[in-house]
């Protein structure tokens, strides 16, 4: 059983609906709250409009992740705003040496993503134009962690004593630094360090690029600073969660400074978010994903999901999908306050290796997982594997097919493997790996949240438990100083 689109998308749901699985009675059994989620998300998509949701101000706050496809004068992602985003990546290339993107959160998850996809792990290995003339490219304020902060700023300086030895100038550094108030401990932390370290060397040219709040009347620290250094400025606009940010400038500055393909990306969530407009559960992707996995949780039990894609490449998407699910559905209450303790565990596991490492818990422990697996049919990269060693059986056995063949086999090895047991388990299929086809599966992902916070009647959309917190590191820190 599969939902197929025209793009190639596939979404196969056949080992987790059916008999000792969820089943089609179970659907028709929830037919009213499926209605009610469908008319809600169609005010959001028309209204930016979401029952019940409060900033964390506790004032109405508008969600306009759903708009963001959508490159329309008027739309946080606009014709200018494209430009702008454009007029970024002619800035860098063949200028820029080296970008160090600064967040947390969806600032950094959203990013990683992107990253991983277009550049892959060797990046900054490669010569400017093996890159096409884009920066390397590093992360920070993700963690306040100083030995690696230092192990950064020694390899930013190790690169100027490079630049100055063979091509006779400074070495240019843009710190590119994303925080919608200017206070986020992680990311300013670890800016302010870096920021000064490197203007302190004289081979270096550090410039800084503001991704924060737009707003000029009352601008956060951030932006005041932006403003007062004439800094180059991008938005973390409102009405659009840190998690929910990839489609915005939040992730667009870092696919405008490697190369990544903005348009396309932004199309494959598009037409993703035109077919799930479609009211029948079993031909809209995302109510069709949030309906199974809600049912799968409150009527059996199996309330954590392991995101498992089949490619290294992909595990950043596992680590995004774990903020997007546990920040968004993780709730004590529900919308009429009443306590719920609502929320699937989410877990990260890549296909092969953890194969090797988790699936004797997915395929023996405790019956409360569904295993949801990612695929690229058509790899851009292919081997043959080579019969090296003919006169070792063993290995002569598993030469004479491609790479891609052998991980799809150990793939659906593992889903029937599961089956057999009684293990939920589910795939998404991607023609191939490209701007496109990620666009569709992370607007699926996200807009299937919104979905499943509708059919469990919590908020998907605030985070009162990552406040908790803040309001209590922000007197410790203080205290520090005393």
């Amino acid at each position: 059983m599969e939902l197929k689109l025209k793009s190639g998308f596939t979404f196969d749901y056949g080992n987790l609906v059916g008999e000792g699985k969820v089943t089609k009675d179970d659907v028709k059994e929830l037919a009213g709250k499926i209605d009610e989620a469908n008319k809600a998300i169609k005010v959001m998509r028309e209204e930016g409009i979401i029952r019940g949701h409060l900033s964390k101000d506790g004032t109405p706050e508008k969600v306009y992740f759903s708009q963001l496809p959508y490159v329309e004068e008027g739309h946080l992602n606009s014709p200018a705003s494209i430009k702008h985003l454009k007029e970024l990546t002619a800035s860098v290339k063949n200028r820029v040496d080296a970008v160090v993107s600064l967040g947390i959160g969806g600032s950094y998850l959203g990013d990683k993503v992107i990253f991983d996809v277009q550049c892959g792990e060797f990046w900054n290995s490669m010569t400017t134009e093996e890159r096409g003339g884009m920066p390397k490219i590093y992360f920070s304020g993700n963690n306040i962690d100083p030995r690696r902060t230092g192990d950064l700023i020694k390899e930013l300086e190790r690169s100027a004593r490079i630049a100055k030895s063979h091509l006779k100038r400074k070495l240019v550094v843009d710190l590119m630094v994303i925080s919608k108030s200017g206070g986020t401990l992680d990311t300013m932390s670890n800016f302010m360090v870096i920021y000064e370290e490197l203007k302190k060397n004289p081979d270096i040219e550090v410039e800084v690029i503001a991704v924060t709040d737009p707003n000029e009347e009352k601008p956060t620290i951030l932006k005041k600073l932006a403003m007062d250094n004439n800094w180059p400025q991008y938005s973390v606009p409102d009405g659009v969660g840190g998690r929910f940010s990839i489609f915005c400038d939040v992730g667009l500055v870092l696919a405008a400074v490697c190369g990544f393909d903005i348009e396309a990306f932004l199309n494959g969530a598009k037409d993703m978010d035109i077919a799930c407009q479609n009211e029948d559960v079993w031909q809209n992707p995302a109510l069709l994903n949030a309906v199974l996995k809600y049912i799968a949780s409150e009527k059996y039990g199996r309330d954590m999901e392991v995101m498992m894609p089949y490619g290294d490449y992909l595990k950043s998407v596992s680590e995004w999908y774990i903020q997007l699910l546990a920040e968004s559905l993780g709730k004590q209450v529900d919308r009429n306050g009443k306590d719920v303790y609502y929320g699937r565990t989410p877990i990260v596991a890549v296909g092969t290796t953890d194969m090797h490492a988790q699936t004797q818990q997915h395929q023996e422990g405790k019956l409360n997982k569904v295993v949801q697996f990612i695929r690229v049919e058509n790899w851009d990269t292919d081997f043959v594997i080579p019969n090296s060693f003919p006169e070792v059986k063993k290995l002569a056995d598993i030469s004479g097919v491609k790479m891609s063949q052998a991980l799809e086999v150990a793939r659906q090895s593992n889903a029937d493997a599961l089956a057999s047991n009684n293990r939920f388990n589910a795939l998404f299929s991607l023609p191939k790996l490209d701007a496109y086809h990620l666009g569709e599966l992370l607007y699926m992902l996200a807009l299937t949240i919104a979905y499943e916070g509708e059919l469990a009647d919590v908020d998907a959309f605030n985070q009162p438990g990552v406040e908790a917190y803040k309001r209590i590191m922000g007197p410790s820190l203080q205290a520090l100083k005393k």
